[in-house]
């Protein structure tokens, strides 16, 4: 098959190590021809439109078609506003441009986000290809929760103006893979318009890293960040904004602040970073630390030397949100510990498949009993290695590859 990947994500290379290249990557292994559009913004300096190259595995040439776009991250609320209309008629030209003598058979696309109607419509009417979404989020729903957005008023108009593309996008949708069964429950529940049988779980997954530090590399590690080598460490990674519920991480690590046998390691970036910061700033608690995003690789051998990962969302979200992140840790061999809202599923599967423990993310106390369990525990290696065995049953990019290409 030819594949069409449409994604935001600004991708450089098939080999870079994220959810979509490693998707992409075991497409072009299986012997598909992929193609991916993918956007970067005006402010930085592309050198080639168009990236062609083959995969380790694959004797298929993958193509990489970059699209210029306005600027949507660190610029003023006016031009993001206008950038982001705007992406859709800008990767529809580009696609009509440079695949115009080629006929797709696949095109993929994920949330976010919800409006890039306009090419999918056209490959799909043009070609006859057929379409499969991988809905990651539901947007504006989630926004609504946290009230970024709200139901009256103008943002309202902009809420009724969002739901009308995320309909728009759902119909135009061949298949949607959801990443667990709460999302595909709600998706039906509030979206009744949608057929049953167009719905599937298609779960994140990643290209499983096989070799990890050993013990000597874990202590190293742990001292070159500044961290304990006789304390249980808890790892938080990823994004630091308001779906997250930094609040509520405040108030778990001020009930921690006198826990001499766990230390909390927070790695990330994002729009509640320096609310975090300046907490730490103002108490300095000794068993905390924060760092800023470190480049993926050594993140992922950071998390190896921890103990336990982390995982928050904000306890108002209605909708089941499902975070990548939870791969990280499980390719560790690191148990988890979830805090979060009561629509997700995601707690339910860890402790399902005995590889952590989950609470409500509007609950320290109950937090600190998950924190006080895990120190005391001398099972926290089987554990892992649970999580790690549930991810190659449940969470490789095979399993992804396999539920998109088993319902078409």
């Amino acid at each position: 098959m030819k594949i069409l990947f449409i994604t935001l994500v600004d991708f450089r290379s098939i080999d870079d190590k994220n959810l979509y290249a490693d998707l992409m990557r075991e497409f072009a292994k299986k012997g598909h021809d992929v193609f991916i559009v993918s956007p970067f913004e005006s402010r930085f300096k592309i050198e080639k439109e168009m990236i062609i190259e083959k995969t380790a595995g694959s004797e298929k040439q993958s193509t990489i078609l970059k699209v210029k776009i306005g600027n949507i991250q660190k610029t003023n609320i006016i031009e993001k506003g206008i950038s982001t209309i705007l992406v859709e008629y800008q990767i529809l030209a580009a696609v009509k441009k440079h695949f115009k003598d080629i006929r797709f058979d696949l095109v993929l696309y994920s949330t976010p986000p919800i409006t890039i109607v306009k090419p999918i419509s056209f490959i799909r009417k043009r070609d006859k290809a057929k379409t499969f979404l991988m809905l990651k989020d539901i947007f504006p729903q989630n926004a609504i929760d946290l009230g970024m957005l709200t139901t009256t008023g103008l943002k309202g108009i902009l809420s009724k103006m969002f739901r009308n593309k995320e309909k728009k996008l759902y119909q135009i949708s061949d298949y949607i893979g959801c990443m667990s069964q709460a999302n595909v429950d709600f998706l039906l529940k509030h979206n009744p318009q949608i057929a049953e049988n167009k719905v599937s779980i298609c779960p994140n997954g990643i290209e499983v890293l096989e070799s990890m530090p050993d013990e000597d590399r874990k202590k190293e590690l742990r001292k070159k960040y500044g961290l304990s080598t006789d304390k249980t460490v808890f790892v938080y990674g990823g994004n630091l904004g308001k779906p997250q519920g930094i609040p509520f991480i405040i108030e778990c690590l001020k009930q921690e602040a006198n826990n001499e046998e766990a230390e909390f390691l927070i790695v990330g970036s994002g729009t509640e970073f320096e609310k975090l910061n300046a907490y730490i700033k103002e108490n300095s608690p000794a068993n905390v630390r924060l760092l800023s995003a470190l480049p993926k690789e050594d993140y992922e051998q950071l998390v190896s030397a921890c103990d336990v990962g982390l995982i928050f969302l904000d306890y108002r979200f209605t909708i089941p949100n499902f975070p990548s992140r939870l791969l990280s840790y499980m390719q560790s061999r690191i148990p988890v510990l979830a805090a979060t809202d009561k629509a997700t599923d995601i707690g339910k599967i860890i402790e399902q498949g005995n590889f952590g423990l989950s609470c409500s993310s509007d609950d320290v106390k109950q937090f600190s009993h998950c924190i006080e369990r895990f120190v005391k525990s001398d099972n926290l290696k089987k554990l892992g290695e649970n999580g790690y065995q549930y991810l190659l049953e449940n969470y490789t990019v095979s399993n992804v590859y396999a539920s998109i290409v088993e319902v078409l």
